[in-house]
This record gives C-alpha cells, sequence and structure tokens, in this order.
C-alpha cells in the first residue's frame, strides 16, 4: 500500500498501522480525534463527510470514546475508509485544499489523555516479573502465591491519575518504615520506580451489571493498545499493601502513550499464547492467539545526562492474556464501558536486561546499574526522565510512539 504522506523508514507509523489519538493545533485550540501517518496526523473531523453517517458524530468528538463505544464493525469501517483516503491517488490526494485543513504536523500537535477512563484496573500477569518479586521477599521455594497460576491477580487503580506521556510526575509523600520492626516516619518516597506496562482500551456498548463477557466474546472488546509507565513508590507500598494491597503508592500518577494501536495493526505480529499449567478453568479458556511479538524497551536519561537504556522486554512474555483478563474481571457481573482501562502489570522477561522495574534491575536496591558516564541507579532520582518504547518489526514496523515522564522533586508538606 502506497500513501500519499511521506513515511520515513523505521517510522512507528506506516500506513498499516493507524493509530488513533486526541490532539489540538496552536491554530485550533479544540480536541479532535486524529490517526497518526509518518510524521503527520491526519484530523478525521475534518474528513468526517467521507465516513458512513453512523460514526460521523464519534469522529467529531473531542475524546476516543463515542467511537469505542460502536464497536468491532464500526472500527472495521473507519479503519478501511481511513486507509483508503491516505492511498496515494485518493479523493482527499487530489484534494489540496482540504489537505491543508485535515493534516497536520504532529511536532506542531498537542497530544492529550485519548479518552475518558471512567474505570483503571491493573494486573499482574507477566510470571516472570512475578517470580523475581516473590523470591525477593518469600524466597525461592515461595516465589507465586498459591492463586497466580489459577487467575489473573489484579487491583483497581485510580482512574483520575492516568496522564498523557510527557506529563511530569511529582515524588510522593508517605509513610514508610525505613527500618523493619521500628515505627514509620513521613516524607518523600526514597525508592521511586517506574513499571513497564501495556495497557488497553475496553470498547463496544457498555455492559450491564450482572452481564459476563467470555473469552470468545473479549476479542471485539478490546478497542487498541498503549504503552504504560505504572509509576510506583516501593518504599510506601511495603508499608501500606498489607492486607488490602497497592494504594497510595500506585495512585501518583500512571502515564500511558498518547496513540492508541488498533489490534487490526497487531495481528500480523501474532505469537502462541504463553503455555499455561494447570489448565485454567473453563470460563478462562480460549484457543484464540492473543498474544504479540512487541519489542519494549525502558530509557532512563537523567537531568544534564545522555539517555540509556535499562531494559529490553517484549509483552510476548506475558502469562495471561487480555482475553482472559477480561473474562476475569467481567465473571462476577462487574459490567464494563467503553474507555475503561486495563493494564498488563510489570512485563519482564526471563534475564536481568529484560526486567521491567528498578526493583528488579537493582535486585531490592542491592546493586547498581550505569545510567551514563559517572552515573548509576539503583532508583530513580529527581530529574530523572523515564522513556518507554514499544514497536513489532517485519516487513514494516508498528509502533507506540513513546512514553514519557520526568521525576520532579516533592512538593513539601504544609500544615
Amino acid at each position: 500500500m502506497s500513501t500519499f504522506v511521506q513515511v520515513p523508514a523505521e517510522s512507528d507509523f506506516p500506513i498499516q498501522n493507524l493509530p488513533y489519538g486526541i490532539f489540538s493545533t496552536s491554530c485550533n485550540a479544540n480536541r479532535r480525534v486524529g490517526v497518526a501517518i509518518g510524521e503527520q496526523i491526519l484530523d478525521l473531523s475534518a474528513v468526517a463527510n467521507f465516513y458512513p453517517e453512523y460514526v460521523q458524530n464519534a469522529l467529531r468528538a473531542n475524546v476516543l470514546n463515542p467511537l469505542m463505544a460502536l464497536g468491532y464493525d464500526a472500527w472495521n469501517d473507519v479503519r478501511t475508509i481511513t486507509r483508503d483516503l491516505l492511498l496515494a491517488g485518493s479523493s482527499l490526494d487530489k484534494n489540496e485544499e482540504l489537505k491543508k485543513r485535515a493534516i497536520f504536523k504532529q511536532s506542531d500537535s498537542t497530544m492529550h489523555l485519548p479518552a475518558s477512563i471512567g474505570d483503571y484496573t491493573d494486573f499482574y500477569s507477566s510470571i516472570h516479573h512475578a517470580t523475581n518479586v516473590g523470591i525477593m521477599f518469600r524466597g525461592k521455594e515461595n516465589a507465586l502465591m498459591p492463586n497466580w497460576k489459577y487467575l489473573p491477580v489484579g487491583y483497581h487503580g485510580r482512574a483520575s491519575s492516568v496522564v498523557v506521556s510527557g506529563t511530569p510526575i511529582n515524588r510522593p509523600l508517605g509513610q514508610t518504615q525505613p527500618v523493619d520492626g521500628e515505627a514509620p516516619v513521613f516524607g518523600p518516597c526514597r525508592l521511586m520506580d517506574f513499571e513497564l506496562e501495556m495497557a488497553f482500551f475496553i470498547g463496544g456498548p457498555p455492559t450491564k451489571l450482572g452481564e459476563r463477557v467470555t473469552t470468545k466474546e473479549a476479542a471485539k472488546r478490546v478497542f487498541g493498545f498503549v504503552l504504560m509507565n505504572d509509576w510506583s513508590a516501593r518504599d510506601v507500598q511495603k508499608w501500606e499493601y498489607v492486607p488490602l494491597g497497592p494504594f497510595t503508592a500506585k495512585n501518583l500518577g500512571t502515564s500511558i502513550s498518547a496513540w492508541v494501536v488498533p489490534v487490526a495493526a497487531l495481528q500480523p505480529f501474532a505469537v502462541p499464547n504463553f503455555p499455561q499449567e494447570p489448565k485454567p478453568f473453563p470460563y478462562l479458556q480460549h484457543d484464540e492467539v492473543f498474544n504479540f511479538n512487541i519489542e519494549l524497551f525502558v530509557d532512563i536519561k537523567p537531568e544534564n545526562g545522555t539517555q540509556v537504556t535499562v531494559s529490553h522486554s517484549n509483552y510476548r512474555h506475558l502469562y495471561w492474556t487480555a482475553l482472559q483478563q477480561i473474562a476475569h474481571h467481567s465473571v462476577t457481573g462487574c459490567n464494563l464501558n467503553p474507555g475503561d482501562l486495563l493494564a498488563s502489570g510489570t512485563i519482564s522477561g526471563e534475564t536481568e536486561d529484560s526486567y521491567g522495574s528498578m526493583l528488579e534491575i537493582s535486585w531490592k536496591g542491592t546493586r547498581s546499574i550505569s545510567v551514563g558516564e559517572n552515573q548509576t541507579r539503583k532508583f530513580l532520582q529527581d530529574g530523572d526522565e523515564v522513556v518507554i518504547r514499544g514497536f513489532c518489526n517485519g516487513d514494516y514496523r508498528i509502533g507506540f510512539g513513546d512514553v514519557r515522564g520526568k521525576v520532579l522533586p516533592a512538593i513539601p508538606f504544609e500544615n
């Protein structure tokens, strides 16, 4: 397929990708739906009349929720027409005036949170990450909790603190216990961490309370994927998580990439699902392949330093699939809404260079890693920028752009 838009070699956004985002420009502050193509953005609101009437209002919205709600068939229609509009010789290609009103440089645009996120759930689906954490805190003999291979473990996060790439994150204040067995103290987090994750947005009409989504139905409920950094205050987490799990250690901020890559763009890069033993309960079983060969990288850029890669992992390491996560989430009858965000949990591989968090890379702070000339880290310092990148590579690249965020100093507490 040949597009009239110039797409640089190794671009994350060839015509085979066509991810969705919400953008604005200096000449038009209104937020609108866009599709990335090369280094440009196609403004779908400007070309909405080319699409069936039933999707036009969704393309003129200021968030992706209306498009998400239309469902699987509508997504296919929009994707097909968008691709055709971007082909060389298309009606859009021949209309110079319309191109001026519909195509914008990404460099001249501001990206926004792609959806209004009503609910956010974070899973714990990487067996290597769960094993590493278990070994650190419980030893090799009890690395995985007894339930881990029977269900996709997860918790409900804070949707209000999900932010788009580029948003800085302040080091949080909180209670910690620096010395085991002694009284806790209150102050800035000392063990600031990133978590390499991916997440997907739920689509389709809202489900009703009491209604389940099966693994067979779940694939048509996945609108698209984003990169995620689930910022974590490890020392706060250690003190507060018993007995109910993560709370303020996780609600300080969760960063996602601006572009939402549709499942259709990822399907050519599908790989076998992770082997599962014991066999899951019937409600978690599915034959459909829903795992993807997505290369994932984490870089740290110290203030006034150079960007250094500290982790190279892959989405394919996830034990539980997105379909199983949806089925388990809704098996109780929990209702799902378009724009709900479901995250993978930290994605770690088997080797040290593929660990998806500083907790693992530094092995609970027992070793340091280099982040440039004369600089080492066990956990993140103020001024560090974390950059997560991800893409599939083959005859072409399907990428997500990146998700980045800089750690700012804690905001002082005032009585």
